[in-house]
């Protein structure tokens, strides 16, 4: 099944002196892509809401590095869900490439936006997390062209 896909650039201070991302972004990246991943699935609405996902723990792991102005392709899909958490893995691939150059794996609980208390994923939201958003494109990077695209 295809998954979600969100496409960014590289940028020059997300780099070393060689030019190579710093291991720190890729964990500004995994939100980024999950953030555009849940306004996929439910609207902005989710995001600007009465609810909100705070992470509570990550796991990374490097196996290249990614270089500045590179696009990054960023897949991300729901792993597992609990009663107010899930598990989101997202793998990094240089645009246009297959070999998955990064992995990181996120838990985040659900909580109240006003009083951060964990609370139980409604129904609907659930149901949206585990259909997910198979072929789904976020392209910030202007990475993909038109003709990539059939509308039907």
């Amino acid at each position: 099944m295809e998954q979600f896909r969100y496409y960014l650039r590289v940028r020059y201070y997300e780099c070393d002196m060689q030019k190579v991302v710093y291991n720190a972004n890729y964990a500004n990246y995994a939100g980024v892509a999950t953030i555009e991943f849940l306004r996929a699935l439910a609207g902005p609405g989710l995001l600007q809401g009465d609810l909100d996902f705070m992470v509570v723990s990550q796991n990374m792991e490097w196996r290249a590095p990614a270089r500045f102005d590179e696009v990054l392709e960023i897949s991300v899909a729901v792993k597992e869900m609990g009663k107010s958490s899930i598990t989101i893995v997202t793998d990094f691939r240089r645009a246009g490439n297959e070999a998955v150059i990064a992995s990181a794996e996120t838990v985040r609980v659900l909580v109240d936006a006003k009083t951060l208390q964990k609370t139980e994923i409604p129904a609907g939201l659930r149901s949206a997390l585990e259909k997910g958003a198979p072929g789904t494109v976020v392209d910030h990077a202007g990475y993909l062209q038109l003709d990539d695209f059939v509308f039907s």
